[in-house]
């Protein structure tokens, strides 16, 4: 597998806990010190916080959000990745991530900036 599809695996698995409307499920593809900047709201520092952020996203719900990584690239145990998104509530954008490869070879997301269309 490479990186591309890598990320969009990790994505995947965020789209189908958003679509549940699991908010700890979301934020499990964060590190624990992780970044989130977005045009909904402040920016939110820490799995713990993005967790919370997420608890009100998915209440919203968005059984037809998608996400789709248009491009990646990686060097060593850093990553970054450029996908679009999708969903009736929030409409669509883009969100530029960056990520790092864990100890157990999981990939996490660092920093994630979400821009609208």
């Amino acid at each position: 597998m490479n990186f591309q599809q890598d990320c969009q695996t990790l994505l995947d698995h965020y789209v189908a806990r958003y679509r549940k409307g699991d908010a700890k499920g979301c934020a499990a593809i964060y590190a624990v010190d992780a970044a989130l900047y977005s045009p909904y709201g402040p920016p939110v520092f820490g799995r713990d916080a993005i967790e919370k952020v997420h608890a009100d996203w998915v209440r919203e719900g968005a059984e037809n959000k998608k996400i789709t990584v248009s491009d990646a690239g990686q060097s060593g145990d850093l990553g970054w990745c450029i996908a679009h998104f999708s969903e009736g509530t929030t409409g669509t954008g883009t969100s530029l991530n960056v990520l790092m490869r864990q100890p157990d070879g999981r990939w996490e997301i660092t920093q994630c900036s979400l821009n609208e269309a």
